[in-house]
């Protein structure tokens, strides 16, 4: 068997590896879209030519690397092409040529922003993740839309219903079977339209900070999360849900560096959202 340096020494050789065909795939790409070829010396080009395809193509890189998300899950989805007028010169994002014309040069996903000709649009395959920013409601949205967006297994509008239930209706006469008030209801929807978006762009930045944590910080502090999501999963017997245990855990995790006492008396109410918001999600954020 291999000993643990042995093995974090080939994890990290195939990182390197991995980073370096990232890179090369990127070089490659850009020749391509600009007509020129990998290693030739003395190739001229006009520099804001150069510069603008490179902002063209590295669109490309980031949905590239969403396939390689381990939290990714991977439900098929159809592009959402429709005609479209550029504005500029634009590249294809299927086949990286150039996209002719003055007008409807080619369709864009209006979902994802994908852009691509009319023609390669027919050979991209159903591998659209939706932007978040395009998403406008959560309800009379595709179910399979609104899910890759927010990046989870189902959405999040369930969850949240199916907590609330589970914590304070279980018991309450009529369960399903008595109608709320329309205008409530209707209000119960306009606020998910409304806060959704608001809560993942939440998310994303959590996650983004959680990233440049030290490896071991990292690792301690999602061993400690899934313990505390299993200690709110028994909130009827121990009355402790995320967050109480923000309250609790939240001083300690997020203690300022330096021991102020104005300072720690303004941020409790932060650090309590933040670990809070670490127990609900530990399962989208690690």
């Amino acid at each position: 068997m291999f000993s643990q340096e042995l093995w974090l020494e080939n994890e990290k050789k195939c990182a390197v590896v991995w980073k370096s065909k990232q890179g090369r795939k990127r070089q490659e790409l850009l020749a391509m879209a600009l007509g020129v070829m990998v290693g030739v010396k003395g190739g001229w080009l006009w520099p804001p030519l150069k510069l603008f395809a490179c902002s063209q193509i590295s669109s490309l890189v980031p949905r590239a690397a969403l396939t390689h998300k381990d939290n990714h899950f991977n439900y098929e989805k159809t592009h959402k092409f429709k005609i479209h007028t550029f504005r500029g010169p634009h590249w294809c994002e299927y086949c990286a040529n150039f996209m002719w014309g003055i007008i409807t040069q080619g369709v864009r996903c209006s979902d994802c922003g994908l852009n691509v000709h009319k023609q390669c649009s027919k050979h991209v395959p159903n591998d659209c993740q939706p932007d978040l920013k395009r998403i406008k409601k959560v309800y009379c949205c595709d179910l399979t839309t609104l899910i890759k967006a927010h990046n989870t297994q189902r959405p999040m509008v369930v969850d949240i219903c199916i907590w609330e239930i589970e914590a304070k209706g279980l018991k309450s006469e009529g369960l399903y079977r008595v109608s709320g008030f329309t205008e409530h209801i209707e209000d119960v929807k306009m606020a998910f339209d409304r806060e959704i978006s608001i809560a993942d762009q939440r998310l994303e930045t959590v996650h983004e900070m959680l990233m440049l944590l030290p490896p071991a910080h990292y690792e301690t502090l999602w061993y400690l999360m899934i313990h505390l999501k299993k200690v709110t999963m028994n909130e009827k017997d121990n009355f402790m849900n995320a967050e109480n245990l923000g309250i609790v855990f939240g001083p300690t995790l997020m203690r300022p560096p330096e021991d102020r006492t104005l300072t720690t008396l303004h941020d409790m109410q932060y650090q309590k959202l933040i670990v809070q918001i670490l127990i609900e999600n530990e399962d989208v954020l690690f």
